[in-house]
């Protein structure tokens, strides 16, 4: 299961993020914890695991690569529109 994450997560355009729940459906689970097990226990750094974020637009704390503020950095640094610490999902959210 933790490789179609990550060969689903590597669709995610620059931009745009998607949610723990849609990657699990698209997976072909409602476990979207055990998708977080898996971007969690990641060690490819072509996989863009900072663009998977909660269904309210929240970071992962427990982001691996450096907590919430760093995935934060990343995904502006990408364009995603942000209100407050969550992302604007109105806007960036990928829709597969």
């Amino acid at each position: 299961m933790f490789e179609k994450v990550y060969e689903i997560t590597k669709l995610i355009p620059t931009g745009k993020v998607a949610t723990y729940g849609l990657i699990a459906r698209l997976v072909g689970t409602k476990d979207s914890r055990r998708v977080g097990h898996a971007l969690h226990a990641n060690k490819d750094r072509s996989v863009p695991c900072h663009r998977v974020v909660f269904k309210d637009g929240s970071m992962a704390p427990g982001y691996a690569f450096g907590g919430p503020l760093e995935q934060k950095k990343k995904l502006l640094a990408e364009g995603v529109r942000f209100v407050g610490e969550k992302v604007d999902l109105s806007r960036c959210r990928w829709r597969k």
